[in-house]
């Protein structure tokens, strides 16, 4: 309450101030502004740039007032710089202005010259200033003072002012999105956009958004996945194609997981999964290296190396290895029941072998896959979507991606039987039917287009704020996405 009360007394006064300018025929939310030089140009070429007049234009960040010369820390894009008033030089008029009007979180114009003080601080010696902006409410006390986690994530604009680190999270945001345009651009693939409301939401197993169209007066759902869409694209000859957007899933919310997230999915004809391990590995390393300098990264503690090649573990081995359960011990939805009973696995879904093996996998593989590995060959139960291997039917060419216990993606060498796929989406109707919101619905158009011939094909989704967050050393995904869900308040 007493914070409260003491940020209204800080509004008032400054609601005061803004008056005073307005009385004094200052603009205080000013227009264009010739900006000539940033504040890195002046930090990295002071020398160069010393005795030069320069325009920058920022937020004020402090203060140093010293009887009639006041130093004052400016912020841009591109990070602080040093700047100097002075009485003499400003004359007495501007320079009341500047140290009495002015407050912490405005943002102003300077014109001044370079130099480099004694202690050697590059700095600008103002000979003129302007308001662009009068901020009216008060940054947090202390400079990076914004760390109640929920107020972070809610008033991202201040974050980003206090907390420099978390502006660097997303400009290597930025950097990695474009990388991966460039590398999937150089090697043939087109980037394409497929319909985010649907009529049928499939492509993945979800929970979706639904909604309601007026005019057609049907219910549409936000995508969970674009993957049928780009495979009806390989059906039409575009042999590779990506989408790099939002999918929207209705589920939980916690570090790993946002209802809006972004997707990157990537399929080349006439390959397979092994293409896609092999486009993985070198694209991720390659990002790394190009973002980073490095193809090492530090997450959660320890150090990761993404130089190629990745480990390869199959499921079965890796189930046996890490959960204490056998091939022939989870062959059927009765010996499901009975894994689930004598582990005491915590079952959310109904206790089916698909359920059982994606519980098995979640609690007992997946975390210990440290370092890059892919998890390959899962069972058909739960890979309605991918093609069988040729020497074993009840196990597809399917892998995930996990980097320090975390999955990045998933892929596969794509089904492309029309037969076996309407077979697949009969399962899972059935699972559907007995309570399994998430299982894969059934898509017609999508059979159709695979029964006009769809050439074998290699497919692989990755996580975009995952792979940001491995690349950044960011533990959760609200730290990556600008305005992560919320609750609203009360």
């Amino acid at each position: 309450m007493l914070a409260d009360l003491k940020a209204n007394e800080e509004i008032n006064r400054r609601l005061g101030k803004l008056e005073e300018v307005k009385q004094l025929g200052l603009e205080p939310f000013g227009g264009i502004y010739n900006v000539t030089a940033t504040a890195e140009d002046v930090v990295s070429r002071c020398d160069d740039l010393s005795g030069t007049k320069i325009s920058v234009a920022g937020r004020l960040t402090a203060f140093r007032q010293h009887g009639k010369a006041t130093f004052a820390d400016l912020r841009d894009r591109t990070g602080r710089v040093q700047i100097y008033a002075r009485k003499d030089l400003l004359g007495e008029k501007s320079y009341s202005n500047f140290t009495d009007l002015l407050d912490i979180g405005d943002i102003v114009g300077i014109v001044g010259e370079v130099f480099r003080t004694r202690k050697g601080e590059p700095t600008i010696q103002v000979t003129e200033w302007t308001f662009l902006c009068k901020s009216l409410r008060p940054l947090p006390e202390k400079w990076h003072g914004l760390t109640d986690v929920d107020l972070r994530y809610r008033q991202r604009y201040v974050d980003l002012i206090v907390n420099p680190e978390v502006k660097d999270v997303f400009v290597k945001r930025t950097k990695i999105i474009s990388f991966i345009r460039k590398y999937l651009d150089d090697r043939g693939f087109l980037e394409v956009e497929t319909p985010i409301l649907q009529t049928v939401a499939g492509g993945a197993t979800a929970r979706p958004f639904v909604t309601h169209h007026n005019a057609l007066d049907i219910d549409v759902y936000l995508r969970i996945a674009v993957e049928l869409y780009l495979k009806r694209l390989l059906v039409g000859g575009l042999e590779r194609v990506y989408e790099l957007g939002k999918n929207f899933r209705n589920e939980g919310i916690d570090t790993r997981h946002n209802p809006e997230f972004t997707m990157l999915e990537i399929y080349q004809a006439y390959g397979d999964y092994e293409t896609m391990m092999e486009l993985c590995e070198d694209m991720i390393s390659s990002c790394a290296l190009d973002v980073l300098g490095t193809p090492e990264v530090e997450y959660e503690g320890q150090r990761v190396d993404l130089t190629p090649p990745w480990k390869r573990v199959r499921v079965w081995d890796a189930m046996e290895m890490w959960a204490g359960v056998k091939y022939d011990d989870l062959k059927d939805d009765d010996q499901a029941r009975r894994v689930a009973r004598d582990l005491d696995l915590k079952m959310d879904r109904p206790p089916t072998k698909a359920n059982v093996i994606n519980k098995l996998l979640d609690e007992k593989v997946e975390p210990n896959l440290k370092e890059p590995t892919f998890l390959m060959d899962y069972p058909v139960e739960v890979s309605p979507l991918a093609k069988r291997k040729p020497d074993q039917p009840d196990l597809t060419s399917r892998f995930e991606v996990f980097v320090a216990g975390k999955e990045l993606g998933n892929a596969f060498s794509e089904l492309n039987d029309p037969i076996d796929q309407r077979a697949r989406f009969v399962e899972q109707a059935r699972a559907r039917a007995m309570g399994d919101e998430e299982a894969h619905v059934f898509d017609e158009d999508f059979l159709t287009a695979l029964e006009y011939g769809m050439p074998p094909a290699g497919g692989i989704g990755i996580g975009i704020d995952r792979l940001v967050m491995l690349l950044t050393g960011s533990t959760s995904i609200r730290d990556v996405i600008l305005f992560p869900m919320m609750r609203p308040k009360s």
